[in-house]
């Protein structure tokens, strides 16, 4: 229904409004999503701008999953910015326009940005640290690992079932590291 929906449009050549609480649907079927917010716009953009650098808290909690850590930035560098997360230490997260040391806010990454695996599987990436796995739901395609760091924060991380025969790469109470690119996530101001 949805590719129905797409072709009509593009076949009368008319604007659709949308209104829908199903967000799957609004990032598959737009060209450009308003975030709506106590009856105020939140934020305007297309579908992958949202979705990967939202402006504010609320725009990332609803758009998808994506998981959140309260930061204060220590450095706002023109190719990086560097952050320190309570209880984790610090990462490296994208540059951010206006930045400056000492503010705060909150480090958002979406679940499929985050890798998972043993030491030798994410030692690579610039931000990664040691965990254990809390909870995992098998869910086909993927499998989402709940993840508790040595800090006590809980991240989710994605993994596909892609293996021939293998659907489960871990299980609760495996030790395991998480990480990601040092250009994946984005700091969100207070």
């Amino acid at each position: 229904m949805q590719l129905e929906l797409i072709n009509l449009q593009r076949e009368v050549g008319i604007t659709f409004i949308f209104v829908t609480h199903a967000q799957d649907e609004a990032l598959a079927l737009s060209h450009r999503i308003a975030v709506l917010r106590a009856g105020h716009i939140e934020q305007v953009d297309e579908p992958a701008k949202l979705y990967g650098f939202p402006r504010s808290r609320f725009v990332a909690d609803f758009i998808g999953h994506i998981n959140m850590l309260d930061a204060q930035v220590l450095e706002a560098a023109h190719g990086h910015t560097r952050l320190a997360i309570p209880g984790l230490g610090e990462i490296t997260a994208p540059p951010a326009p206006g930045l400056t040391a000492d503010v705060k806010g909150a480090f958002a990454i979406r679940p499929e940005q985050v890798r998972i695996g043993l030491h030798s599987d994410v030692t690579e990436l610039k931000n990664h640290f040691p965990g254990e796995v809390r909870n995992l739901l098998y869910s086909g395609d993927v499998t989402v690992y709940k993840v508790q760091l040595a800090g006590g924060q809980m991240l989710e991380a994605l993994l596909p079932n892609s293996a021939p025969g293998r659907a489960e790469f871990f299980k609760v109470g495996d030790a395991v590291r998480i990480g990601w690119r040092h250009d994946a996530g984005v700091f969100l101001h207070e």
